[in-house]
C-alpha cells in the first residue's frame, strides 16, 4: 500500500511513499525500546539544549515547513508560518520548565519523609491528524522527550512529508535517532503496535471512532491513553455582549484553519434580542474573507484537506436543510468532488438534525437563538462533545458564572478558544480525556511514584545463651 501526498488545491498527487512493512516497523520499535532505557539518564540540561536547538531549527525552516503544509493539506502559508512559530515557542517552553514540572513533590504524612517522584514510562505511540500537521505533534513530542520518554509518530497518511520533516527537525537538533521516529504505516498496523509490550502508552488526536478503537485496544493491554477527539464548540453571545467584537471574532473563530479545527467555534448561541444583527455582521465578515492558492500570501482560507471531506460536509448541510434548517449564507462546494468549501451559515437547527447532533468539520456556522442565559447554557451543554467554549458579555462576573456551568475542557470569556503551552488542553464527554500542554500534559506519560520513608529500624537484639 502506498502513502500519498496529495495537493487539495490542484488535485494532484505530489509524491507516493511505500508503507513500512511490519518487519521494518518492528525493527524501529526495537530501537526505540532500547533508547527508552538510556534516554532518561541524560540530564535535563542536555535535553533542554537539544530542545532549544529544535526550536531554533523550526524558526529557521518556517518558510519551508509552511510551504509543505500548504501543498499537502491546503493550509494558507501565513497560517503555516504561525503554526511553526507556535511549535518553536512550545519547544522552548518545555526546555525551560520540564525539570521544574518533574521535581519531587513533598507530601505531608506520618512518614519520616514522603514524596511523589515523576519518572518516564518509555515508548509512547502518537497517532496524529492532518489538520495541524506540526502543532499536534509538537505538543506531544516536546513534553514527552523532555520528560525522558521516547516518541513514535504515526501521522495521518495524507501528510507524510510533514511527518518526515518533523523527524528531521529532531534528528538535526541532535536528539539520538531512536528517541523520535516517524512510522509511514497505515492504520492496519496501529493495533499491532499498541498490543506490543514495548509500547507503554498511546496518545491520539482524531475522530471519535478512531479514539474508541485505540482506547479499546490499549485498554485490553492495560495501557495509558490520552484522547483529544472532536468538538462542537459553543460560542455563547449574551444579551449585553459587545456585538461588533463578538461578530468579528466569531468569523475568525469559525474559520480557523479553513474551519478544520476541533476547537473552532461551531455553534453560535446568541440571545434572541441580537440574533438578527449578529447574523448580518457575521455574514459580512465571512464574505470579506479571501480564498485562493494556499501559497499566495493574500489567501485567508484554502480548500479542505481532501475532496471527500468537502463532499461529506455538503451532505451534512443538505440533510439538515431538508430536516428544517434555514440557510442564511450558502457558499459550499462549486461541484461535488472538489475540496474548496466557501463559508456557510445555517439557522433553525433543531435536535435530530445532523447539524445539531454532529461535528461539522469545515466552514459552516450554526446560529442558534437563546431566550436567556439559562437557555443558552442548556443549548451549549446539549451536545455529546465538550472540548472548548467561549462566552461573550460586558459583565465579566456574569461571564465567569456562565463559564463555570459549561461542560467543556476549556472556556474562554471574551476571547476565542485557543491553545498555548501554558494552558492545559483537552476535553470531556465524547471529546476525550487526559490533558495536553502545561505541566499536566507533561505528567500524563509519567509514573507518579509515591515514595514513603520510615524511621531507621532498630537492630534486633540477639538472645544470649
Amino acid at each position: 500500500m502506498a502513502i500519498e501526498s496529495f495537493n487539495p488545491y490542484t488535485g494532484r498527487v505530489l509524491r507516493r511513499f511505500p508503507a513500512f512493512s511490519w518487519s521494518k516497523t518492528e525493527r524501529i520499535l526495537g530501537q526505540s525500546a532500547r533508547a527508552a532505557r538510556t534516554w532518561p539518564r541524560t540530564t535535563f540540561a542536555e535535553r533542554a539544549r537539544l530542545m532549544h536547538r529544535a526550536a531554533d531549527l523550526l524558526r529557521e525552516r518556517q518558510d519551508e515547513l509552511a510551504r509543505l503544509m500548504a501543498l499537502e493539506m491546503g493550509k494558507p502559508i501565513t497560517d503555516g508560518r504561525a503554526e511553526v512559530q507556535k511549535c518553536a515557542l512550545t519547544c522552548d517552553y518545555y526546555a525551560d520548565h520540564a525539570e521544574e514540572f518533574m521535581r519531587d513533590e513533598d507530601v505531608k504524612s506520618a512518614a519520616r519523609h514522603s514524596f511523589i517522584a515523576y519518572e518516564p514510562l518509555g515508548v509512547v505511540l502518537a497517532v496524529m491528524p492532518w489538520n495541524f500537521p506540526f502543532w499536534q505533534v509538537i505538543r506531544f513530542a516536546a513534553p514527552a522527550l523532555m520528560a525522558g520518554n521516547v516518541g513514535l509518530l504515526k501521522h495521518a497518511s495524507n501528510v507524510p512529508q510533514c511527518a518526515l520533516a518533523l523527524e528531521r527537525i529532531f534528528h538535526d537538533a541532535g536528539f539520538p535517532a531512536a528517541t523520535f521516529r516517524t512510522l509511514l504505516i497505515g492504520s492496519d498496523l496501529v493495533e499491532k503496535l499498541i498490543e506490543d509490550d514495548r509500547v507503554k502508552a498511546v496518545t491520539l488526536t482524531g475522530s471519535e471512532l478512531a479514539g474508541s478503537k485505540v482506547a479499546a485496544t490499549a485498554g485490553a493491554q492495560i495501557k495509558k491513553t490520552v484522547l483529544e477527539l472532536g468538538g462542537s464548540d459553543p460560542f455563547v453571545v449574551l444579551a449585553d455582549a459587545d456585538l461588533t467584537l463578538a461578530a468579528t471574532t466569531a468569523a475568525q473563530a469559525r474559520m480557523i484553519n479553513s474551519g478544520q479545527s476541533c476547537i473552532a467555534a461551531k455553534r453560535f448561541i446568541v440571545h434572541k434580542s441580537i440574533v438578527k444583527p449578529f447574523i448580518s455582521q457575521l455574514k459580512t465578515h465571512l464574505l470579506a474573507l479571501r480564498t485562493g492558492d494556499p501559497l499566495d500570501e493574500a489567501t485567508q482560507y484554502g480548500p479542505l484537506a481532501r475532496p471527500d471531506l468537502a463532499d461529506e460536509l455538503t451532505q451534512q448541510v443538505e440533510d439538515s436543510v431538508r430536516a428544517g434548517a434555514k440557510v442564511e449564507l450558502y457558499g459550499g462546494q462549486s461541484k461535488p468532488g472538489t475540496a474548496l468549501f466557501r463559508p456557510t451559515i445555517i439557522s433553525g437547527v433543531r435536535p435530530g438534525q445532523r447539524a445539531y447532533e454532529e461535528e461539522l468539520f469545515g466552514p459552516v456556522a450554526i446560529v442558534m437563538e437563546a431566550k436567556d442565559d439559562e437557555d443558552a447554557i442548556r443549548l451549549a451543554n446539549d451536545s455529546r462533545f465538550g472540548l472548548g467554549a467561549s462566552v461573550w458579555t460586558t459583565d465579566v462576573r456574569r461571564g465567569e458564572a456562565v463559564a463555570r456551568r459549561l461542560e467543556a475542557g476549556a472556556v474562554f470569556v471574551n476571547s476565542m478558544v485557543k491553545s498555548s503551552p501554558e494552558i492545559p488542553f483537552g476535553g470531556v464527554k465524547k471529546s476525550g480525556y487526559g490533558r495536553e500542554l502545561s505541566y499536566l500534559g507533561l505528567r500524563e506519560f509519567l509514573n507518579q511514584k509515591s515514595i514513603w520513608i520510615g524511621g531507621e529500624a532498630a537492630p534486633t537484639k540477639k538472645k544470649v545463651e
